[in-house]
This record gives structure tokens, sequence and C-alpha cells, in this order.
């Protein structure tokens, strides 16, 4: 005892207030009994675990559910969640017209949902400044008055004033030329007549020859008067009149000329305060007829408000701030996924049901879109197609803007073999069910038909009679599922995007991205892993098609997201709801996310859309591998 008390006195070590602390052997044998309580409440917990798994396969509620395969009426559907609205609105739009790119501010509005009468007033525009343009208006229409009287005037003158020449100046000098042509005529003729007398007297030689000269002379000066006055009376008649009338008529004219022009300014400045006027009463809108009240608000793609009817909103010319819809034609807009959008047609009988009203409401399909909704810049890439069904004879209970639920009748058989959707295991676009066999089972591959939201149809594969499991996923381990190999076309495709996928660059990994224990394809947990070649995300043993093992090419998008359905879809109806989705923690996080249309579960299309997001943004490599919202 002696070596060891010297031993253990030899590792101790002593603290700062001189007391001596435990030993190294002490602290070892701490950590011991540490160890053996973990392996001890480990084992109670792995024998607890054991416990429930024996009870919960032993429990009634584990056991194979069967149901009788039967044979009746069924109807192929389309059920769509929409909004209840009017196929014909009147639309309120604004008609102030505004200056530039400005609108009117709005200062007042009617409460939306009012039930208005025809000639009510449903809002006020802001008309200040059409007020006063309207005083401006005024004394610029007087200007333009008081030019018209002015013209007018002139043109009276202009008139006047040629009638003056005509009447008065014209006749005047023309009777005056007349005056002096008669004493020229009345002279020549006294000159001619002394002429000939001087001549006589000349003859008997009483005058000299002088004298007959100067008679000579007065007779041409008195013609030579006259030939004047003749022709000052053909320039006055010829010429100088046609003159004085092409100034007088040019003057008349250019008066009319600007008279009409003043009157065109007149009648315009007359129009321009009429339109005034007519856009201050625009300014108060009234309702065109009788309707409830419907704001005409406005969403970017991106979710935003681009125009919300309100107090002080801006308003443009010909914008439609309130629609008042007709309570008589209403239909109902439902988007339709682009997986099943090629299965309507116009003309489809449908069954609307809506909370406000009891009972089911008749409607046909109107009108099918051929163009995708516009999504916003969060939004996958699965689209969504507007379907309109007009819903006969509406009852006056339902409003617009409510949700309906939509059954539209792709198919109606009458006479049709048929088995409830959750007893139909789907893997790789093959179909199976489990059947009983003797004492054991039997895996059976169907062909299936039209579905809907409960049933099946069976083409091949079962006879009326037959018991089917409606819980074959609890039962896989009694399934016997076939290998099922791709077709050369798929293993092509999927061989060309794992390589595009292993060239681009790993996130966190090798390029191409090892699947993640427990995700798709992975050696984890779940059925078909680890060589059980089962029917779940596994597919073929460890690694499974898409998988195998790490560093491995990536699978496609679509076969995960198939994988992913398989693993989830417990009901087997080609979505996964929110319950379903609570098997997978990572599911279960990214469903408000891979939900595109806001529908409440999630389809292939959508699965796939999300998955190709990830492995976008990832790389397709490290991490969790390209399992998406599938992974487990």
């Amino acid at each position: 005892m002696k070596p060891a008390m010297q031993r253990s006195s030899s590792l101790q070590f002593r603290s700062r207030s001189g007391r001596s602390t435990q030993t190294a052997p002490s602290r070892s044998g701490s950590i011991l009994w540490l160890v053996l309580l973990l392996i001890g409440i480990l084992g109670s917990s792995g024998y607890a675990y054991w416990r429930y798994r024996e009870a919960k396969a032993t429990s009634p509620s584990n056991q194979p559910v069967m149901q009788a395969v039967m044979r009746g009426p069924f109807d192929h559907i389309v059920l769509e969640q929409g909004e209840i609205e009017s196929s014909s609105n009147v639309e309120v739009k604004c008609e102030v017209k505004g200056k530039g790119t400005s609108g009117t501010p709005i200062l007042w509005v009617i409460d939306e949902g009012t039930y208005v009468k025809n000639g009510e007033e449903l809002v006020k525009l802001d008309s200040s400044q059409l007020e006063n343009d309207l005083k401006s208006q005024r004394i610029t229409l007087s200007a333009a008055e008081a030019l018209v009287i002015s013209s007018e005037a002139a043109v009276k003158q202009a008139m006047i004033a040629r009638q003056e020449y005509l009447e008065g100046t014209y006749l005047t000098e023309r009777k005056a030329i007349l005056s002096e042509i008669a004493v020229a005529e009345q002279d020549l003729r006294k000159a001619e007549l002394s002429l000939a007398s001087a001549e006589r007297l000349a003859a008997k030689g009483t005058l000299k020859s002088l004298q007959i000269e100067a008679e000579q002379f007065a007779v041409q000066n008195a013609r030579n008067k006259l030939d004047a006055a003749e022709g000052r009376l053909k320039v006055l008649d010829e010429l100088t009149k046609a003159k004085m009338l092409v100034q007088f008529d040019s003057d008349i004219e250019t008066k009319k000329a600007k008279l009409d022009s003043d009157k065109n300014t007149l009648e315009e400045e007359k129009s321009k305060l009429k339109e005034i006027q007519s856009q201050i009463d625009a300014c108060t809108i009234r309702s065109p007829t009788d309707g409830q009240v419907v704001y005409a608000n406005k969403f970017s793609s991106r979710g935003g408000s681009e125009f919300v009817v309100e107090a002080g909103a801006i308003v443009r010319e010909q914008q439609t701030i309130i629609v008042l819809p007709d309570p008589t034609q209403m239909q109902v807009k439902a988007k339709i996924n682009e997986s099943r959008i090629t299965l309507v047609r116009e003309g489809m009988p449908s069954k609307i049901k809506v909370n406000a009203v009891q009972g089911d409401l008749l409607g046909q399909v109107t009108k099918v879109n051929k163009y995708a909704e516009p999504g916003s810049w969060f939004s996958s890439a699965v689209k969504d197609y507007a379907t309109y069904v007009k819903i006969d004879q509406p009852p006056e209970t339902i409003r617009t803007g409510m949700t309906a639920e939509v059954r539209i009748f792709v198919e109606q058989i009458d006479d049709a073999l048929q088995i409830p959707v959750l007893g139909v295991y789907e893997m790789k676009g093959h179909y199976f069910v489990l059947v009983p066999k003797g004492a054991g089972w039997e895996t059976r591959e169907i062909q299936v038909g039209a579905t809907n939201d409960k049933n099946v149809t069976v083409l091949k594969g079962l006879e009326e009679g037959d018991q089917v499991v409606l819980n074959p996923r609890n039962h896989l381990d009694l399934m016997e599922l076939p290998e099922i190999e791709e077709s050369e076309e798929e293993r092509k495709k999927i061989s060309e995007m794992s390589k595009a996928a292993a060239a681009a660059p790993a996130a966190g990994g090798a390029p191409g991205g090892a699947a993640a224990a427990g995700g798709p394809g992975g050696a984890g947990r779940g059925p078909g892993a680890a060589g059980a070649g089962g029917p779940g995300a596994g597919g073929r043993g460890a690694g499974g098609p898409g998988g195998p093992g790490a560093g491995g090419p990536a699978m496609s998008p679509d076969a995960i997201a198939g994988m992913a359905m398989q693993r989830s879809d417990t009901n087997s109806d080609g979505k996964i709801t929110k319950d379903e989705a609570e098997s997978s923690e990572m599911l279960k996080r990214g469903f408000d996310e891979t939900d595109a249309n806001k529908d409440g579960a999630i389809d292939r299309s959508e699965m796939a859309a999300a998955i190709k997001k990830r492995m976008d943004q990832a790389g397709a490599g490290g991490g969790r591998g390209p399992g998406g919202p599938g992974g487990g």
C-alpha cells in the first residue's frame, strides 16, 4: 500500500488556497460512471422503442384494411378553387383629362360593397384647377366676342363704302364729265358757226385771213375739249370704276375673312368653356346603373399595389375606378394547373359549391385561356391557366369575390370498375395493388383509367368483388414489387441531365453531389434503402436509380419528385397535403414555398420545380443532395 500511496500523493496538486484537489484516477472514475449511465439510458430507450414498434405492428390500426372492387357510375372531375365574379361588369371610369402625365386626385369615394341606385354619387374628384381655368376662359371668351363685334362692323363699313362709291362718287364724277361734254359740244357748235360766218364774210372781202385762222383755232380748241371730256368719261366707266370696285370688294372679303376667323375663335373659346364646365361636372361621378360598388384596385405581378381606390389617389383619364357587376351574370374564375388544363374543354358541365349557398350550383365552362396567368418573380415555373365557369341561375346570396369550389366533369362513365385511390401504389408510372391470395398476399399490377379525388377506374388487372388493401404503403413488407427499368429514352434523358448537373459547380461537395443518407437514392432509411429493393425512395438497393453512392450522377428533378411523391403521398391521390408532409421535416419546412399555386397541396410538377430550383442554387451537389423538399 505504501508505494501506491506514494504514487497517489505524487499525482496530487494544490489549489491557490493551498488545499489539495481531486486526483486524476478519481476523475477517470467519474467519467466511467457517466458512460455507464448513458449506456443504460440508451438501452432503456432502445427497449422502449422496440416495444413501441411491436405494439404498433400488432395494433388493429396497422392491420391491412380491405375493400371490394366495385362497379358503378364514375365521374372524372377536375377539382379547383376559384373566385366568383360577374361576366358583365359596368365600368365607371374617370372622364377628367389630366394635363401631361399627371392625373386627378380623388377627394371622396363611396364605401366598397355599397348598393347604389342609378344617378347616385360614387366619386368626387378635385376640381379646383378646373375652376381656375374656367375663370380664365371666361375672360378669354369675352375678348373673343369683342373681336367678332369689331369685325362685323368692319365688314359693314366696307360694304357701305362700295355702295357709297357706286351710288355717290361715281355718279357725281360721271355727271360732271357729261356736263363738260355738253358744254364742249356747245362751244364746238358755236365755234363752227362762227367759222362759217367768217368764211362767208372773207369771201366778200370783209374779213382778213388772220381772223379766219382765229376762228379755225377756236373750232379746234372746242373739239379738243370735247374729246378730252369724252375720254375722261370712257376712263371713268371702263377703268376707274372697275379699279375701285376691285378695291372695295377686296376690302369686303378681307373683313369677312377676319370676321370668320374671329367667329371661329369665339366658337373655339366657347367650346373650351363648355368643355371645362363638363370636366368640372365630370369630377362628380355618378352611378350609370343600379349595382354593388366594387373597387377596381390593381396589383403588380410582384404582389404590390399599383392602384388602390381611396381618397388622395391619383386617377388618369379613362382609368376604371369602380366596377358595378351584373348580379344576374355571375361566373367563377378558376386557375387550373398545367398538368390538368388539357382535360378541360369549353361546354363541360360543372358543379359549384359556395359556402353562402346551400347545395351545389350548376354551371358550364365558357372559356379556357390559351395563355398562362402572369406569375410573380418569386413564383415557381409551374403555370396556371384561367378557366371561366358560368353559373346557371345564380342566387341573390352570392357576391363577387367569394371563394367557390368548382368541379368540372371531364368524363362521366355509367358503368366502370373502380377502387379507392388509397388502394393504388404507383412506382415509375406503373400501378400496383395488394390483394389477398390464400393465406398470403399478392402484388398485382393494374391498368388505370380516369381518376377523381376519391376513386380510380381499373381497365385491367382486377375483377368486380376482388378485395384490395386500402393502405398498401403501410404494408410494403407484404408487397413484392418488380424491378422496373427505365426506357431507353428515359435513360438517355437522365444521363444527359446527370452530365449537365455533374458539370455544374458543387455546393459543399464533389461535382454531381452524392445523395445524402436518407435522401432520394441515398443508402439510408426508407423503403428500398440498403439493398431492400422496395418501391421507396431507394429504388434498386443502396443508391437506387440516379444516386448510386457518393459522387454518382445526379438524378433529374422529375425523377426525384416521383420518389418523394411515392414516399409522402400516402393516399396515392397525386398530391401531398400538409398532414402528409408531417412525415418529412424538410418537406414540412418548405411546404409553403413548394406549393406554388397555394391550393394547400403539392403535386409532382410543383415538387419537380422546387427541386430543380434548389439544384440550380446548390449546383446539384453536397449537403442534402438533390432531395429538395422531398428529402428525408
